[in-house]
């Protein structure tokens, strides 16, 4: 059963994005404003009511007057018709003496519901509900009386919280306006503001979205004469993947044009050697003729294993602890029987164990090829030795024969694809492009060094690792 990847989820737009948390936060704070400036507002206003209050019941009580034992009230006309001449703030007051016991005003006014220490001569303030309607109410205690009759006297000014709340309404309306007005501009330029700071992406995603070709003329870099560094930096990572990936393409449209040239080769021969068989009745010239085809058989044989092999160096691998020196020893007792029969003395030296971060496969890989082109082109009664050693932090894998080498003009071609020094049969050129593929799919490298005093030289550079060390991948 093979797995479905899950469709993914768009998500909101960037502008979208910038929006809600550019203007969300600024609605919160708005709001909270409002309430704080609301506080504030209801604060002051009660304040100046408090102040009015206290003013009044002080006012009030300079009109009554003790005298001896009793009270001379001195409240006229106009400044009764003072206290009452707003009707939508109608101050009720009243005076009681002893406290509770009504002797003047023109509302019975309750004391304070919850016990507080009244001070004589000391103005109190409180809240209470008259027929429903909130109230604040003034207090003002005075002692008089002859000292062995000592008598109090409690005078109380009411006022509605009405004009409290109206005035907050006003004072509020009075802030928040404003800010309402700045809150609406501030949103129109921080839309404005993103639109234009967008501009860059929306015309980068235009460029992008243009190149529907997959040929390599569509992934020619971005251009971008004005962007901010942000998105230059995108831009510019976008280059810079565009232009791996064309050279990637252009890499594989070369290896697919000689690997097609190196397969039409062989396979050309094969066809017509195969007519000049099908044509012979000589059994000689017939034996000849298919040996011809065998040969060339092997030999297409041999590309498209060194082509799949190329192939497979591309697929992602594991790296893990690998023991090289037990691998290098094991590779050529693998081809010891070749070169015994080739007439050539393989052998190995160097440690005994060597670890590096490696996949075995493609490390054998190789090896076998390094050994197969030894093998192949020094000749019979040559001498191959492997090597397995340490050089500061690099493991050195060498193959080094004493052939008759390489040119130094030859040398600095020997890991192009398709490159051949010799015209010995069985070679495809590939083998050492493929050492030298596999030696940077593990972060090392293959170098080609001359032999002395003759010979060639092929090693692999590799990162060595501890036994304790965690392998990279």
């Amino acid at each position: 059963m093979t797995a479905v990847a899950s469709p993914q989820r768009q998500g909101l737009s960037l502008k979208r994005q910038l929006l809600l948390w550019l203007l969300l936060p600024q609605l919160v704070l708005l709001l909270v404003g409002g309430a704080l400036a609301y506080r504030v507002a209801l604060k002051y206003a009660e304040k100046a009511i408090d102040q009015s209050l206290t003013q009044s019941v002080r006012s009030l009580s300079r009109q009554v007057k003790p005298i001896g034992s009793g009270l001379l009230i001195d409240f006229p006309r106009a400044a009764q018709d003072i206290i009452e001449q707003d009707p939508t703030d109608r101050v009720s007051y009243m005076v009681s003496s002893p406290p509770g016991s009504f002797l003047l005003g023109n509302a019975k006014l309750p004391g304070p519901a919850e016990p507080l220490v009244i001070r004589t001569g000391e103005a109190m303030l409180y809240n209470t509900r008259i027929d429903g309607k909130p109230m604040r109410i003034a207090l003002l205690e005075l002692a008089y009386g002859e000292a062995d009759s000592p008598q109090r006297m409690r005078v109380q000014v009411a006022k509605s919280l009405a004009v409290q709340r109206r005035l907050t309404a006003q004072l509020i309306a009075d802030m928040l306006l404003p800010l309402l007005l700045l809150g609406a501009l501030l949103s129109v330029l921080v839309y404005s503001g993103i639109s234009r700071g967008l501009k860059p992406l929306i015309r980068l995603q235009a460029q992008l979205g243009d190149r529907h070709s997959p040929t390599l003329s569509a992934l020619s870099p971005i251009e971008l004469t004005q962007a901010p560094q942000e998105v230059y930096a995108l831009a510019t990572a976008v280059n810079q993947l565009l232009s791996a990936v064309r050279r990637s393409l252009g890499q594989e449209k070369r290896f697919l044009n000689d690997a097609a040239h190196q397969l039409r080769t062989p396979l050309a021969g094969l066809i017509s050697q195969t007519e000049l068989a099908l044509t012979e009745t000589d059994p000689q010239a017939l034996r000849s003729r298919l040996n011809k085809v065998l040969s060339g058989a092997q030999r297409s044989a041999h590309l498209v294993h060194q082509l799949l092999s190329l192939a497979s160096n591309e697929v992602d691998v594991k790296l893990q602890p690998l023991d090289v020196a037990a691998l290098v020893r094991d590779v050529a007792r693998d081809w010891t029987p070749k070169a015994v029969k080739n007439n050539i003395d393989l052998g190995f030296e160097g440690a005994d164990h060597l670890m590096v971060a490696g996949e075995a496969l493609l490390l054998g890989e190789a090896l076998n090829n390094l050994i197969d082109n030894a093998l192949t082109y020094a000749g019979p009664g040559s001498e191959v030795t492997l090597s397995a050693r340490t050089f500061e932090d690099q493991v050195v894998l060498e193959v080094r024969d004493n052939g008759v080498g390489l040119s130094p003009q030859d040398l600095p071609h020997v890991f192009e694809r398709f490159w051949r020094a010799s015209d010995v049969p069985g070679g495809c050129g590939l083998g050492l492009a493929i050492v030298n593929e596999i030696a940077q799919r593990h972060g090392g490298i293959a170098v080609v060094l001359p032999a002395v005093p003759q010979g060639l030289r092929v090693q692999l550079l590799l990162p060595r690792i501890n036994t304790t060390q965690a392998p990279k991948s």
